[in-house]
């Protein structure tokens, strides 16, 4: 019984990692997209390196998701 606590306790922690990163990319793309002036003084380049950024980090965070609601069985 206390492993299978622990291992829910370790799915709720890593979904909630996974779950703030994905939030944290989607609003730095919701920012770059619908409050650009909100961002400051920086360059062309430094808009699209950080929407490159955002995005990348979103599917990451995505994939991440997909794999522990995928592989991490809390129901064993």
């Amino acid at each position: 019984m206390k492993n299978k606590k622990h291992k829910q306790n370790m799915y709720k922690m890593l979904l909630s990692h996974v779950q703030s990163k994905k939030t944290k990319a989607l609003l730095t793309l919701d920012l770059l997209c619908n409050n650009p002036a909100g961002i400051g003084d920086h360059s062309t380049d430094d808009f699209y390196d950080n929407a490159i950024d955002a995005i990348e980090k979103l599917t990451d965070a995505h994939d991440q998701l997909i794999t522990i609601k995928s592989y991490f069985d809390v129901d064993s």
